[in-house]
């Protein structure tokens, strides 16, 4: 018997034509304070690329290659792919050419779309990729490339034959990459609307607008355009979410809703820039990716005293597993939450085993979870155990539930024969006066000796604007303060920290690796 699709079992159909559809004249989303796109207008202008891109050849199952820096280019282009079936390549226009190249070569795209903004960098790769005999360009004509927006301009508004559903690929999101080349986290339509109900969590209004800004790779899509679309919210989407743009579009906009890593905020208190700004629309701020210290929270609460704050946990691999409430007592402000309605998280043991009030792995669980790597079944078969994503995290969990993250295993530093997380030390150091940002890594002590586990404690810190700080002097707080074992062995003082770029303007996840290599030196001079 042949299988019957539901379109609502199709992520694009669901997240976006499902408002069209109950609410046609809202606001779905606004692009740089100067575009505003009802649900219906943008819903059609999706159908017009959907059957753009099938004239041009891509068929259901077509992997895709797509790289486009233009925050509403990245928007309809992947709607479209995703209503017609083909997989969608999320790539960072961030990652240097030969990257790039490996990364679209091993992933088997045989078409791929681009914007003008990335023109130079498809340059660089193009007659390296013979596998690629599609090539479609947006913003105008160009050389070899099948011009995407005229044939757009030509197409039906209809409702496109829809190409995928469920269990089938939706897209491929890439890892970080720090370790190695980065690999292609597969998720399906129906993970991929199972990360989009996060906002059926979290308090809202018919009136509620999420602000973001860069949603070209990695989750980040349906991290924040899924969500904001499935709970029919307007989405302001903006081509810069850097601090200082943040301070101008929030007002502006009367933005409600945000989701950010913490290092956006340490960034954007961090300077005395947002004390004019009126930032009192913001009524709920959603943030993970890295810990959220205790200090950093408190600062926020003060600054933003009308919103709610709320914390989450998973990876690109199970996006938000866990999920609570950070400002109004109702969990310990050190943990993440508990597992979402329909997940499930658990700590084990060495041997696999079940454990609460103790030190364990993490363990994740729900629809949510990826299919796989792409082309990688050893490496899937290593995190994924009997349906739980085990991603090299460690953590506990309380009788209650409740789960607390403390680090990733590589991440851990042994000193004076104890184990210590960055995090906690991290904690300590955005507490001393003037100090506005912490990356803590440990280093060797002895790199070629006979005690190469046992490692010293380095500490980098930003100072705040208008502070001026000095290494002993932050050093000596610190060992105050800390046990012998997390006291550290040196404190360099930065402009900056190494983060993740993802072309927001922001700070993404802090680079403890970038850390290490820039400052490792510096530790017993």
């Amino acid at each position: 018997m042949a299988r019957v699709n539901s379109p609502f079992s199709n992520y694009a159909h669901a997240i976006l034509t499902a408002n069209a559809l109950r609410t046609p004249d809202k606001v779905a989303l606004t692009y740089c304070g100067d575009q505003s796109f009802t649900y219906d207008r943008l819903n059609r202008r999706v159908n017009r690329v959907a059957h753009a891109l099938l004239a041009a050849g891509i068929e259901p199952g077509t992997r895709v290659a797509s790289l486009m820096n233009e925050t509403l280019h990245v928007a309809e282009v992947y709607l479209a792919q995703m209503k017609i079936g083909s997989t969608v390549a999320a790539l960072n226009p961030y990652w240097p050419a030969d990257t790039l190249r490996q990364v679209v070569e091993t992933s088997g795209c045989t078409a791929f779309v681009y914007d003008a903004t990335v023109e130079k960098l498809v340059d660089a790769v193009r007659a390296d990729l013979p596998g690629v005999k599609l090539w479609l360009r947006v913003g105008g004509p160009g050389d070899g490339s099948v011009d995407l927006d005229a044939l757009a301009e030509a197409a039906s508004e209809d409702e496109p034959p829809l190409g995928g559903f469920g269990d089938d690929l939706l897209a491929l999101f890439y890892t970080s990459g720090t370790t190695g080349l980065p690999k292609a986290v597969m998720h399906t339509h129906s993970s991929s609307l199972a990360s989009a109900q996060i906002w059926l969590d979290v308090d809202r209004g018919q009136d509620s607008v999420m602000g973001t800004g860069a949603i070209i790779w990695g989750i980040g899509f349906p991290a924040l355009v899924g969500p904001a679309f499935y709970a029919g919210m307007t989405l302001v989407l903006e081509q810069d979410w850097g601090p200082s743009n943040f301070l101008k579009v929030v007002p502006r906009e009367k933005v409600t809703h945000v989701s950010l890593i913490p290092s956006f905020f340490s960034a954007l208190l961090g300077s005395d820039e947002h004390e004019q700004a009126d930032l009192s629309s913001l009524k709920a701020i959603v943030l993970g990716g890295e810990p959220l210290l205790p200090g950093l929270r408190e600062r926020i609460m003060k600054r933003l005293p009308g919103a709610a704050i709320y914390s989450y946990y998973g990876q690109t691999e199970a996006p938000y597993t866990c999920f609570g409430r950070q400002d109004d007592g109702s969990q310990d402000i050190s943990s993440v939450g508990r597992a979402r309605m329909s997940c499930a998280v658990r700590i084990t043991d060495p041997g696999g085993r079940r454990v609460v009030g103790e030190v364990g792995e993490i363990n994740l669980t729900g629809p949510n979870v990826m299919a796989g790597y792409d082309g990688l079944p050893d490496k899937t078969a290593e995190v994924l155990r009997d349906g739980w994503y085990v991603g090299g995290d460690l953590g506990r969990m309380d009788e209650d539930g409740f789960v607390y993250v403390l680090g990733r295993r590589e991440d851990s530093i042994l000193k004076g024969g104890q184990w210590s997380q960055p995090a906690q030390i991290e904690e300590a150091a955005i507490e001393v006066d003037g100090v506005a940002e912490a990356g803590v890594v440990g280093v060797p002590a002895h790199p070629e000796g006979r005690d190469a586990v046992e490692q010293r404690i380095l500490v980098a810190v930003v100072p705040r604007s208008g502070a001026t700080l000095d290494g002993e002097t932050v050093r000596a707080a610190l060992a105050a303060r800390l046990p012998a074992h997390q006291a550290p062995d040196a404190v360099v003082v930065a402009e900056d920290l190494p983060h993740t770029q993802d072309a927001s303007g922001g700070p993404g996840k802090l680079l403890r690796r970038g850390i290490r290599d820039l400052y490792a030196d510096r530790v017993g001079q």
